[in-house]
Parts: structure tokens; sequence; C-alpha cells
């Protein structure tokens, strides 16, 4: 089992079983939604709505997550110890028939012990897709996946005649699908211009059906947009790339379904060391 790095007073409490001086934790008046997780291993522990202002000092909790924590006797004899059912890690005691909540228990807790993770920061963020074929899916995925926004690149196939092709029936060149890349993005921090601007940049649009040494009609260059408003970006991108002189080859064509390709498609450079060998970066715009 691998564990957090941990500082030294993060040691003494969690793993010697110290004590945190009462009222000088970050969470014992910590009120927001979500869940305490163990700050050794991750593992969820408490809930915020078990959470109560006990006056102690300490984050106070009359229940725990259903086998998240263990109860031990504590060495002194008196008290019971509380550790994470995980990793063994040291978070406080339990204490019983206070009187404090209908429950009538408290598992005082060590602020240090916990990692808190909001309600609020776990809502996902408003996802968009984009879908781009650009000569082998590898180096497109390579460059989709550095940019800030991009939260997925898969590489697969569209724009074909069957259902769920092979890498072997794509490169014979009758199904009629691309080599693509299909881009979960946030629209908040990446617009889709942007992407498809880079589209333009990383790979050569003056191409017929090829892409350096990559020759058929699944490298060709395509854009599958899914609405008006990727159609219409992808419209003025290529006039003004005409513009500047450029004979655009690329192909607007409405997205279809996408196949994600085989698993050893997946994240190939990362996987590899290796890289891309035809898509390399050239400003355009």
């Amino acid at each position: 089992m691998s564990y957090n790095q941990l500082t030294p007073e993060e040691e003494r409490v969690i793993v010697h079983k110290g004590t945190e001086m009462p009222f000088t934790g970050k969470y014992y008046l910590n009120k927001e939604k979500g869940t305490y997780h163990c700050r050794r291993c991750d593992a969820p522990l408490f809930r915020s709505t078990d959470k109560f202002e006990s006056g102690t000092g300490w984050p106070s909790f009359d229940d725990a997550i259903p086998g998240a924590v263990k109860k031990v006797p504590d060495a002194d004899g008196r008290r019971t110890e509380i550790v994470c059912a995980n990793c063994g890690g040291h978070l406080g005691h339990a204490f019983f028939n206070e009187g404090m909540t209908a429950k009538n228990v408290r598992h005082c807790v060590n602020s240090i012990s916990l990692d808190f993770r909001s309600e609020a920061a776990a809502v996902k963020p408003e996802t968009r897709k984009a879908v781009f074929a650009g000569g082998c899916f590898w180096g497109v995925e390579y460059h989709f996946s550095r940019v800030k926004g991009v939260l997925d690149v898969k590489s697969g196939y569209t724009g074909g005649e069957i259902d769920n092709p092979s890498y072997k029936q794509v490169c014979s060149g009758l199904t009629g699908h691309a080599e693509a890349v299909e881009i979960d993005y946030d629209p908040q921090q990446v617009s889709y211009e942007t992407l498809a601007k880079l589209f333009f940049e990383i790979h050569d649009p003056t191409q017929v059906n090829r892409q350096g040494p990559d020759i058929g009609t699944q490298y060709r260059s395509a854009l599958f947009y899914s609405d008006e408003e990727q159609k219409r970006t992808a419209e003025k991108l290529i006039a003004e790339l005409q513009a500047k002189g450029y004979r655009v080859a690329t192909t607007l064509e409405k997205a279809a379904t996408f196949w994600p390709a085989e698993d050893y498609h997946q994240d190939y450079y990362e996987k590899t060391g290796h890289q891309p060998y035809c898509h390399i970066y050239t400003k355009r715009f």
C-alpha cells in the first residue's frame, strides 16, 4: 500500500499516536459540506453531515462512514482509540454516553489526521466534445493532451460505414473511417476555436489523404463538427488560412459515432516515451 508523504508533525500524530493541541486544528470549526479523508492514505472516513460542535476544540463526529474507522483499546487502558481501517493511521479517540447527540457517541479526531474534500469542489465542470482527424491519431492525441482545459483525449475511429471497426479494418482503407481523436474539454478554460486553431497547426491541412509518410483515406484531414457553431468556427479558420495562401484540404464532416481505438493506441507516446514523427507544431494563425 502506498501512503502520502507526511510532515514531521503529521507523522507524530498519525504514526506515533500523538495529539494536536485543542482549538488549533484547521477543521474543528469547518462547516463546509464534503467528506473527510485519511491524510495518510486518502480513504474516506467521515461525512460533514455527521459533524457537530462539541466545544472540545477538536473535530467531532457522531458517526463514521461504514467500515472506515476501527475502534481499538487505547494503550492507557481507559479510552478507545480510533484508527483508519484502511491504513491503521491514528485519528483520535471515541467517547460514549456523553449525551451530546442522539447517537450518543463522539469521534474526537485530530484535524491533522484528516484531509477535507469539499462537495462544491467535487462538482464536475460542464464539458464539451471536439473531434479532429489529422493523420495518425498518436501525434494528434499527444498535442491535445497537453492543453490546459482539456480533460480527456481518446484515440479512435469515426466517419466510416461499419460499427466498432478494428485497427486492421480501418487500415485496409475500405471502411471509410478516419483515425481521429475525441476531446472532452472545459469551455470555461479553453475555447473550441483555440482547439481548432491548434488542430490546424499540429498537422499539415494541405495534404490529401496522407500525413507525412502515412498514406491512405484513414489519414485524411477532417474536422467533425457537432453543431453549427463548431462548423462556423471551422469555416472561419479555413478562410483565414486560405487568405494566407494555404490550399486547405481539410473536410468538414458532421460528427458521427466515435469508436475508441484499441487500448494499446491510447496514450501511445506517453507509454513509449517517443515523440510524434509527423505532427510538429507550426504556427499558422
